[in-house]
């Protein structure tokens, strides 16, 4: 089953709760454990917690206090809207998501209000949610006070947007529609939308439709004098007790709210021996005004009374109070049972729910958002914490990314060089770096040093290396971080910041070399796109590789691709499609892809592929119709150093991608590059995917 659904309105109003209140008693009764999460609520006062939330969690027992059940008040996102931090925004929001999602075996995940300040930018941050925590929509809207054209208009606009982003959308509802045009709406709905999206209509209801005294209680900071075991008595209407009292009851509706000063004694006693006639309607309660309370001998004779209403008293004056009253919108809360079963019998009603459990069961992301790659990579480290040396400890780069790894608690790291020099250099830069948290190591100091020199003259002595060879070598960063890997006393080493690509890689080359299985060392990027994640091989490490070789780097970066939680469809690039192209180049790639589907008959793979063919669905679809891969594609693999590095560079730069890597595949243990203009992001993120790599994926 799909791990979570996202509510979003595209209105204030919009009745949100029949579809929170009716999904949640629909999951329960497919799966044990559902946990409730609303990104961004409304702004509370302290003390008090968000409605919505406090119902759903009261309601159906979930397992959850308040505070874990939202990320972010509204005030505090367009602060942090103001300030720039979007990526802080959808960061934490994501880092709440998952950890809910740890605990129960779905989440129903509730978007904004559209009330308030920030109103105008909470759509497109409701799409952003959604993608980013890669789970399925459904759109509500409401028919209140829209023509037909206008309320298909709007609800079709909002599918189109979500859709265009990557967000799947599983039901469209037209909420408070009237009755008699329930079938007209879903005729409408029908043939606007495509028929893979489920369609619910749900009408006007009057229970849903009314206040109860218990809000209008609140709205008016009243105080309850009699009856407060009715205060969820539904408010049909109401009016002001003005006139004589034989003329007032004249006017009285059932469950209609009586409106008077405090002091009009007639009024009062006349409403409550209405309430109990059978010659004159039910009322829902009294609200005396002017902050009058009845003489002593009235409230003697009400409190003797058996069948009380709810009578409140309020501060503000006949005329004010009425006002207000008219302006109060009617919400579901915790104690308010029959609202709640109202909501769900509504929701199952005029839903398709059978259609909808089988949607969410099936449903599966489509490719993953950079965001949420991200995050999965930092949580997939700190699960186990590897050690990774960094030898280049003197770059300002590489001290900043330790700082920012060790606040993240995702690695243990060691630093080669100068312990003093490092100390100095982190003062002058003015990094809070606690030296204590990390491991300096000075290689010419180490008392391992001999050690090390030893080793790898032994390993090294068929090649003409020597022992002095060796300890002029083992001076050097590259060989001494690489020997920590080696021999156990580190799990990984990233460098590349200061140093050549040869430098870095060569001693890896020379005596980590390539696991069994592999003949021959490659790398990939992760591409992070604005909307998915995809992967690049190879593009920094072999020139111009053999059919054979080209198959070997496609196999590869498939088990890496699968290993980091992508789908590998794998694009064998070249610059024709299918049969037509030939030459030495293109015959290379379709060699390449041969050999691939001999060896590997598991793997989705096209070749030789286009680029435009294997990323855009309508060319791939012209192209190659019969293809598994074509058009979504998520592994390209390229035919020559040259295209491969050109491209992810002007991926990179045109699009603003990030490009996680490049990540070594084939060795024994893992050892990473990095470019020496990369940033101290790229180092952060390969830091990670370098110990993610040393715990055996």
């Amino acid at each position: 089953m799909s791990k979570a659904i996202y509510i979003v309105t595209t209105e204030p109003n919009s009745g949100k709760s029949i579809v929170s209140l009716g999904l949640m008693q629909l999951l329960l009764g497919k799966t044990a454990k559902v946990g409730y999460f609303r990104p961004i609520i409304d702004d509370v006062p302290d003390g008090k917690i968000d409605n919505h939330i406090d119902t759903v969690l009261s309601y159906f027992n979930v397992d959850m206090v308040p505070e874990e059940a939202y990320a972010y008040t509204r005030s505090h996102v367009v602060q942090l809207k103001n300030q720039d931090k979007d990526d802080e925004i959808v960061g934490h929001i994501i880092h709440k998501f998952k950890t809910i999602e740890k605990r129960f075996d779905f989440v129903l995940v509730e978007g904004t209000d559209f009330s308030g300040e920030g109103t105008i930018i909470e759509w497109d941050i409701n799409v952003l949610i959604a993608k980013n925590l890669g789970i399925p929509a459904i759109i509500l809207a409401s028919g209140k006070n829209k023509t037909l054209d206008e309320l298909l208009g709007n609800l079709y606009m909002a599918y189109d947007s979500f859709m265009e982003k990557g967000v799947e959308v599983l039901l469209i509802i037209a909420n408070k529609i009237q009755p008699e045009n329930l079938d007209i709406v879903n005729e409408g709905l029908q043939k606007k939308l495509p028929e893979n999206v489920l369609i619910g209509t749900i009408p006007m209801n009057t229970i849903l439709g009314r206040p109860t005294i218990k809000e209008i209680s609140q709205e008016l900071d009243a105080k309850i004098l009699f009856g407060e075991a009715f205060i969820n008595n539904q408010v049909a209407g109401f009016g002001v007790g003005a006139m004589q009292l034989r003329n007032y009851i004249t006017h009285l509706k059932e469950d209609s709210l009586v409106i008077t000063p405090g002091d009009r004694a007639d009024i009062i006693l006349g409403a409550l021996q209405a309430n109990i006639s059978t010659n004159y309607p039910k009322l829902s309660g009294i609200v005396l005004t002017g902050g009058l309370l009845p003489e002593d001998s009235i409230t003697k004779l009400i409190e003797g009374l058996t069948d009380i209403i709810p009578i409140l008293s309020v501060a503000g004056g006949t005329y004010a109070v009425t006002n207000k009253i008219g302006t109060i919108r009617p919400r579901i809360y915790a104690d308010n049972t029959e609202k709640i079963l109202t909501s769900i019998q509504e929701f199952e009603k005029h839903v398709p729910t059978k259609e909808l459990s089988e949607r969410l069961i099936t449903f599966k992301a489509k490719g993953i958002t950079p965001r949420m790659f991200q995050y999965n990579l930092l949580q997939k480290a700190k699960s186990s914490k590897k050690h990774i040396v960094l030898p280049e400890g003197l770059d300002e780069r590489i001290l900043l990314a330790t700082k920012k790894l060790i606040d993240a608690d995702a690695v243990s790291i060691t630093l080669l060089g100068n312990k003093e020099q490092i100390r100095t250099k982190i003062t002058e830069l003015d990094i809070d770096l606690d030296l204590e948290t990390i491991n300096i190591i000075d290689p010419t100091a180490s008392p391992v040093f001999d050690e090390y020199a030893n080793t790898l003259f032994e390993l090294r002595k068929h090649k003409n290396v020597n022992l002095a060879m060796a300890k002029d070598l083992m001076e050097d960063v590259s060989y001494y971080g690489t020997m920590m890997v080696y021999k156990g006393h580190a799990d990984g080493m990233v460098s590349g910041a200061v140093h050549t690509t040869q430098h870095t890689i060569r001693p890896a080359l020379q005596f980590i070399k390539t696991r069994p299985d592999v003949s021959i060392v490659s790398s990939i990027f992760f591409m992070c796109l604005p909307n998915r994640v995809t992967v690049f091989g190879d593009c920094a490490i072999n020139p111009n590789p053999t059919a054979e070789q080209l198959s070997e780097i496609a196999i590869s970066s498939a088990a890496t691709s699968t290993a980091f939680g992508i789908e590998p469809k794998i694009a064998m690039l070249s610059y024709s499609s299918g049969a037509s192209g030939v030459g030495e180049d293109v015959d290379r790639v379709r060699k390449a892809t041969e050999i691939i589907k001999t060896k590997r008959p598991d793997l989705k793979v096209e070749g030789p592929i286009q680029y435009d063919a294997a990323v855009d669905a309508k060319v791939g679809l012209s192209k190659l119709p019969d293809s598994e891969v074509a058009g979504q594609a998520s592994v390209f693999i390229f035919p020559d150093l040259n295209t491969g590095n050109n491209t992810y560079k002007a991926v990179q730069r045109e699009t603003g991608a990030l490009a996680i890597g490049p990540m070594l595949q084939g060795l024994n243990k893992p050892v990473n590059d990095l470019s020496r203009g990369c940033t101290v992001e790229d180092i952060f993120n390969t830091v990670i995917i370098t110990a993610i790599q040393a715990q055996g994926l």
